[in-house]
């Protein structure tokens, strides 16, 4: 059973280093895939809301993994009621590539981390006085890791996620700028091993990006 504790979801969260965000996952593959990144060390997973049957997917992974092993949560949500149903389902965390108000104020009543996307100071700002609980600074890749540190610069209050054209190349520069946590899709998740049933090569790619971000981190 999930149980919400914003404080330490965010510790499991930032602990990962990486979100894996999981778009256009498949029923057949998405716990073996899932076992393959957790085996790598990224261990909070992303289904995307506009991924077929994704509350389904939701519950099947969430029920999978215990709360020692990974966090799971909900991607690209736009709504308040695409977010009740996330929760609902054992989403701990919901990701959406805007702000909205009302998806903030639904993850706040039930405990669960909200992280909305905006791109300036203002927008990180006002969604954070929202209630937001990280912020995804998204698309990383339009401006890159210098943008972030801009923001992190006057900000420091703010955990920041930038999402969007991460790779194992460049995620421990955005660590670096001072991102709390990054998101990564395609170059973490290649659709081609995905197919061949090759999750190994998942997790050697998930523990490069694991050992750059902690080298980033210096731990």
């Amino acid at each position: 059973m999930v149980t919400h504790d914003a404080g330490e979801d965010m510790h499991r969260l930032t602990e990962s280093g990486v979100v894996a965000v999981m778009r256009g996952a498949d029923a057949d593959t998405v716990l073996d895939v899932a076992s393959a990144l957790a085996d790598g060390g990224v261990t909070a997973f992303e289904i995307t809301a506009d991924t077929p049957d994704a509350m389904a997917l939701i519950e099947s992974v969430s029920g999978s993994f215990s709360e020692a092993e990974a966090i799971v949560g909900a991607g690209t949500v736009l709504d308040p009621a695409t977010a009740r149903a996330a929760i609902a389902s054992g989403a701990e965390f919901v990701v959406s590539p805007a702000f909205d108000r009302g998806v903030v104020e639904a993850c706040n009543r039930y405990g669960v981390l909200a992280a909305p996307g905006t791109f300036t100071p203002t927008e990180a700002l006002d969604a954070y006085e929202a209630g937001a609980d990280l912020v995804k600074v998204f698309p990383a890749s339009s401006v890159g890791p210098s943008h972030l540190s801009s923001i992190a610069g006057p900000l420091p209050q703010i955990p920041l996620m930038p999402t969007g054209g991460i790779d194992a190349d460049n995620a421990g520069e955005y660590i670096e700028a001072g991102a709390a946590v990054v998101g990564a899709g395609s170059a973490l998740l290649d659709a081609a091993a995905i197919d061949a049933g090759d999750f190994e090569a998942i997790t050697a790619t998930a523990r490069e990006f694991t050992r750059r971000i902690e080298e980033a981190r210096g731990d």
